[in-house]
């Protein structure tokens, strides 16, 4: 498979690309997968890289990657004391309230120690209502695009936590509304689940200048928040 990744950030201790969905980041065990961002990208640059951070298969956007073992640890100390800024945007089912903090645990089944600790803080960047007669009762459909920041770093928090509050992420598998996710598939055609890691924000562990780097979201995920009246809300570039 030839994939080239969009770079948003290089110099000689790291490199940022924009991760399309649909791609794991690494080979694991519970996936048949034969192709994957560090393989494809390690080829790309025809170098050796060290991974930092993840984003999940169906994950869109920024990820950070050291080229060096000594670049990824110091990044990975600054992810794990919570200094690097990760913001998402996503589209929502439904108008959550304008800002708000989700503090519910999660489970982590890879840590073995039960639920821990999960917050999420998020901002309201627009609603909309079109014309879908999605569920039996109404004839409108509501969605927002909201942007999240982590605090904590679980797996599928921003999705189990919106999913909690009861305003999916849209074509969110398995945690979304599968009414929803089945007529975005079959009338709308559109298949990604529309969670994107827009931008990320640290200070650069080597230079010590403060670094923000933003990922365009791709054409699908622009096509939709056309079609749901979204795009004027979305955060600059």
């Amino acid at each position: 498979m030839n994939m080239t990744f969009p770079i948003l950030f290089e110099d000689e201790h790291f490199v940022a690309i924009n991760k399309p969905p649909g791609i794991l980041m690494h080979r694991t065990r519970i996936s048949e997968d034969t192709v994957f961002v560090v393989q494809l990208l390690r080829d790309q640059l025809d170098q050796r890289i060290f991974p930092i951070h993840r984003l999940d298969r169906a994950t869109s956007g920024v990820v950070i990657i050291g080229k060096s073992a000594e670049a990824a640890s110091q990044m990975g100390e600054q992810m794990m004391d919570k200094s690097v800024v990760k913001k998402y945007i996503a589209i929502v089912r439904g108008w959550p309230p304008e800002n708000g903090t989700i503090d519910y645990a999660l489970a982590d089944p890879d840590s073995g120690k039960g639920h821990l600790q999960a917050i999420t803080h998020f901002t309201r960047l627009g609603s909309s209502e079109i014309e879908a007669a999605i569920g039996l009762r109404y004839k409108t459909a509501r969605f927002s695009l909201i942007e999240a920041q982590l605090e904590t770093g679980r797996r599928h928090q921003i999705r189990k936590h919106f999913a909690h509050l009861n305003y999916p992420i849209i074509n969110d598998q398995r945690h979304g509304d599968v009414k929803q996710n089945h007529y975005f598939r079959d009338v709308f055609l559109l298949k990604r689940m529309f969670l994107h890691a827009h931008r990320l924000e640290f200070r650069h562990p080597f230079t010590q200048q403060m670094v923000g780097i933003s990922a365009p979201v791709d054409a699908e995920f622009d096509q939709t928040l056309e079609l749901l009246e979204l795009k004027p809300f979305m955060p600059a570039i």
